[in-house]
């Protein structure tokens, strides 16, 4: 089964991986965001989600909570800056964290798609976060990462959650990236059947206006779980 296919939602936040204090300071947080120090909350989350994979594709939904939250309460968005502090830090070591953890790397790319997808500023994606996800989805796309599973499989699990709404607001760079895609799947000497796989079913996947048919729904489903 494709990995995107399995994600489900739960009610809870999963803040149970945490210690007991911080999971206070995190349901504090959602309910009452003034009353506690929320760079900290900010970074607990940060650095939660670069280390646990399950976390970091929930998190958008704890920040959303949160940001709306302050924003009802104060009209404040102390957490959303500092949120987006912490994503510009990291992304400017991004290629050093991927040097030094390839499991952290996707982390990071599976955070800030989520936070893409998650926080909206008047219904619309945030600018600020266009072009940092498009670097991210491009680096993924490059020679090097298109050989390890993990990083394909990140690229297309993220293409699958905010492709749409990424080429929405910059079609060039989504064909740009496109390119890359192709090239590598036509191209690119030694990648991993599963690799392959995973990009044919991407390249289509927008070929169909970002829909699979059925028919290839039911093969690449039979493929995978084969």
């Amino acid at each position: 089964m494709l990995p995107f296919m399995m994600e489900n939602s739960t009610d809870d936040y999963r803040i149970q991986s945490f210690d007991q204090d911080t999971q206070m300071l995190l349901k504090t947080a959602l309910k009452d965001p003034s009353s506690v120090n929320l760079e900290k909350v900010s970074d607990i989350i940060v650095d939660q989600s670069l280390k646990d994979q399950v976390f970091s594709k929930e998190a958008g939904r704890i920040c959303y909570t949160i940001v709306q939250a302050e924003a009802k309460q104060s009209n404040g968005n102390v957490f959303r800056r500092n949120l987006l502090n912490r994503l510009q830090q990291e992304f400017k070591d991004r290629e050093e964290t991927r040097g030094r953890s390839l499991q952290e790397w996707v982390c990071y790319v599976t955070f800030i798609c989520n936070i893409f997808d998650y926080l909206k500023v008047n219904n619309m994606p945030m600018v600020a976060l266009v072009h940092p996800v498009y670097d991210c989805l491009m680096r993924l796309a490059q020679p090097d990462a298109l050989k390890n599973e993990e990083e394909v499989d990140c690229l297309v699990l993220q293409l699958h959650r905010i492709g749409e709404q990424l080429e929405k607001v910059n079609s060039q760079r989504m064909d740009e990236l496109f390119f890359l895609l192709r090239d590598g799947f036509l191209l690119q000497e030694g990648l991993s059947s599963m690799a392959r796989l995973l990009l044919l079913e991407i390249l289509e996947f927008r070929a169909g206006g970002w829909m699979l048919s059925s028919t290839a729904h039911k093969y690449y489903y039979s493929e995978i779980s084969d």
